[in-house]
């Protein structure tokens, strides 16, 4: 596939036809896009892989979270697709306690290369891994897109479920959603939480180390220094970054 094809929206094609090797009480079940598309409305979200940081942190979270108000709008079902395995994709739900998201595994990238957003992450040991995008899907035919820029790194900005969640109903609002990574004694980090904590915004805390490295946190925000926060799947940055924000909204 050429350059000029990858990452474009297909806003009014048919979803690829692929086979999906999924797993089901210990043994394997092939599910075909026919199966998971045809004669349904269907959001699905893709992300670059499982277990890591803002697919576990926010992306499939925030899904799992919003999936009741998807359904009370005419959603028969929210996909969450990967790259990897079918036994990375069940012990990752496990460990995400998904229950209201279904995981999909394209364990091959089929489907991710049928869409055009089958793309490398060598520098980091992936192979070949799915883009970031997010769309709403009825009856095999892709109705709207939401594909995260072409640029460096790994952009969350507008394939999560609250940005879908506003295409589907504009007058739907809800909690923001904040993550905030941080390291224990770090000062700015609680200034931060302070500032969060002062406007009555709950969020999520990420601590470094506990799971969470420093490349971790260079590849997720491109950045080495905690706090950094993410508000909506936007990257709003530290603490004066995050006063700023708040001082504008």
């Amino acid at each position: 596939m050429n350059e000029q094809a990858r990452l474009q929206s297909r806003e009014g094609e048919s979803v690829p036809e692929v086979v999906f090797e999924t797993r089901e009480n210990g043994e394997w079940k092939p599910v075909t896009s026919k199966e998971v598309f045809g004669g349904r409305t269907v959001v699905l979200f893709a992300l670059p892989g499982a277990f890591t940081p803002t697919c576990s942190s926010a992306h499939l979270p925030r899904y799992e979270e919003l999936a009741d108000a998807f359904r009370a709008r005419g959603v028969d079902e929210v996909v969450c697709l990967s790259v990897n395995d079918a036994f990375v994709m069940d012990a990752w739900g496990r460990e995400q306690g998904a229950a209201k998201v279904r995981l999909l595994p394209d364990g091959n990238g089929d489907f991710s290369a049928g869409m055009g957003m089958l793309v490398p992450k060598r520098d980091l040991g992936f192979g070949d891994r799915s883009w970031r995008y997010s769309m709403l899907v009825r009856d095999g035919v892709v109705e709207k897109m939401f594909v995260e820029p072409d640029v460096e790194g790994d952009p969350y900005e507008v394939s999560d479920a609250d940005t879908m969640l506003r295409y589907l109903d504009p007058e739907a609002s809800a909690a923001p959603d904040v993550s905030l990574f941080a390291r224990h004694g770090c000062r700015h980090c609680e200034r931060a939480k302070a500032l969060l904590a002062e406007k009555g915004i709950d969020y999520e805390e990420i601590e470094l180390g506990d799971g969470i490295t420093t490349q971790s946190l260079r590849a997720v925000t491109g950045r080495d220094t905690v706090p950094q926060v993410y508000w909506d799947g936007k990257h709003i940055g530290g603490a004066d970054e995050l006063e700023v924000y708040l001082a504008e909204r």
